[in-house]
């Protein structure tokens, strides 16, 4: 379970937690998790987006390492573009976004991750990417 809790102590909120929750669920949810400070379950945390993936606390750990070890052994140089895509179109308008999307695509497009990934999938196999 968590909970904004806020309106339970008398506090605003902090750390920009109305931008970043306005962003994931809309400025009228956020606004009635702030006011209200309801508990939110696991399902319903999933449902409005506040998190990705849900696990049994048996599962947890596995869980995780799982998820660690798919994104470390991914293409890095990608995921380095990635990020600055995402980070781009959190502040940036549209226009700024496509034409950093475009760069990113052209310079991913000449590494040598991205031919391995494309010899795999001729392959038909998992692609064993090396960072370059």
């Amino acid at each position: 379970m968590i909970t904004t809790a806020f309106a339970k102590v008398g506090f605003s909120g902090d750390y920009g937690g109305t931008f970043f929750l306005s962003q994931l669920v809309g400025s009228g949810k956020a606004r009635e998790l702030y006011y209200l400070s309801e508990r939110l379950d696991a399902a319903e945390c999933l449902r409005l987006g506040i998190a990705n993936r849900v696990a049994p606390l048996a599962d947890l750990e596995r869980t995780t390492l799982d998820i660690a070890r798919r994104i470390a052994s991914g293409p890095t140089v990608a995921y380095r573009y990635m990020k600055e895509n995402f980070n781009r179109a959190s502040a940036g308008d549209a226009i700024e976004c496509l034409d950093l999307e475009a760069t990113h695509h052209v310079h991913t497009g000449l590494t040598q991750d991205h031919r391995e990934a494309a010899q795999a999938f001729v392959e038909k196999r998992e692609p064993k990417f090396s960072g370059r």
